[in-house]
């Protein structure tokens, strides 16, 4: 669509007018444009339900070109049929359940999860009808004790957060399959390039792009990927609610994502090198990392994942009783290290850490910390794409100045 300027009409008026079309085709662009406008013009309203019909592009909420864009790479990466594009991982969460449950419907969900998405089962969905067991999925006979005939979803992760447990995903499929439930997964720490749960018999896939998949650190965004007939359900929910990406996060993460294999591979590496060297340190008491032979997820991650056992790692350091001091050696060790970084999110690709109980589950009391295996001396890694032999020795040197006896 594009008018000609009429003279007649006067300056405040032809102003918005100019420029407001292109003037050119501007088809095949080597990179992909930003797709800003919050809505495209019709010529009439029968333009409008033939747009409707084709699924053309009328109102950002929508659809919008870079978000689809960024459904069709993410549907490529997870090995979906169909995808949408979330505002957050978050919004992929709940868009994804509220579309799968009703009231008296029943949620079977893995204790050690990111807090926030129990949450919304538990905390949100509990108002409204709907009830959630929240287990052990890697216990299969937990599973089966909790299966009610009301059993509508069970849900886990990839990588559980923050203890790196692994759940058997075609175990959890067939379990879920049994009573007419669907499996969901969250595979935010591993994503496509390492992992395919719905390879594995997950019927719904949702993950947190903001992490290891756009890597770079610098767009919110999420997805639900899955079967064309679920995705379309999620879509209409999403719709309603509002928690589509934005256009310029959407085109973001479609470039971040490009070099994802070649960061997340390097980033694997890395963290098993370093789980294997912390793992020999005196001063670290636990590292949970699959890639170890003394994981107990060791041979079925090794299976699952072709080899690959993602960039998160968590330790667990010697006690003390203040961790929040400043004079305590947990934080001495942090503020030595000069290549890892404390920040509120991971998947970077800088290495990080955080401290789950004022991140990831500050939402839980201290007894329920502990109750899942959470400690208060706990510090979650997320690995990034430095040298591999620099960044180990940074970290052995940083637990050597706090608790060596220097």
């Amino acid at each position: 669509m594009k008018h000609e300027l009429d003279p007649k009409f006067s300056f405040e008026t032809n102003v918005l007018e100019a420029g407001a079309y292109f003037s050119h085709p501007a088809s095949d662009p080597e990179a992909l444009p930003i797709h800003m406008s919050t809505a495209h013009n019709v010529e009439d309203v029968a333009d409008l339900l033939q747009r409707y019909k084709e699924g053309d592009y009328c109102y950002n909420r929508n659809r919008n070109p870079n978000r689809n864009a960024l459904a069709e790479l993410v549907a490529y990466t997870e090995g979906g049929e169909a995808a949408i594009s979330c505002s957050a991982g978050m919004a992929a969460i709940s868009t994804a359940i509220i579309a799968l449950t009703k009231a008296g419907d029943h949620i079977i969900s893995d204790k050690t999860i990111y807090g926030e998405s129990n949450e919304v089962f538990t905390d949100i969905l509990g108002k409204y009808g709907v009830e959630t067991s929240v287990i052990d999925c890697t216990n299969l006979d937990e599973v089966k004790a909790h299966l009610k005939p009301n059993t509508a979803v069970i849900y886990t992760e990839t990588v559980g957060n923050p203890l790196c447990n692994v759940a058997d995903l075609k175990a959890l499929s067939e379990l879920a399959h049994s009573v007419g439930a669907l499996l969901v997964v969250d595979n935010t720490f591993m994503t496509g390039a390492l992992a395919r749960p719905l390879e594995l018999g997950a019927d719904l896939e949702v993950i947190s792009l903001t992490k290891f998949a756009n890597g770079h650190s610098d767009a919110v965004t999420g997805a639900i990927v899955g079967p064309a007939d679920l995705v379309k359900k999620c879509h209409n929910i999403q719709v309603v609610l509002g928690t589509q990406a934005d256009p310029f996060s959407s085109w973001l993460t479609c470039r971040g994502m490009r070099t994802m294999k070649l960061r997340i591979e390097q980033q694997d590496k890395n963290a098993q090198a370093l789980a294997a060297a912390l793992e020999k340190s005196p001063y670290v008491k636990n590292v949970f990392h699959a890639s170890l032979e003394s994981s107990p997820y060791h041979e079925l991650a090794k299976a699952q994942f072709n080899g690959h056992y993602g960039g998160m790692m968590t330790i667990e350091l010697p006690e003390e009783e203040d961790y929040d001091a400043p004079t305590s050696k947990f934080n001495k060790f942090m503020r030595t290290c000069k290549l890892a970084h404390y920040a509120m999110t991971l998947g970077g690709y800088r290495t990080t850490f955080s401290y789950p109980p004022h991140s990831s589950h500050d939402n839980l009391t201290r007894e329920q910390r502990y109750a899942i295996g959470i400690t208060d001396s706990m510090l979650r890694f997320s690995i990034g794409i430095e040298n591999t032999e620099e960044l180990v020795a940074d970290i052995l040197n940083a637990l050597e100045v706090a608790y060596g006896n220097n």
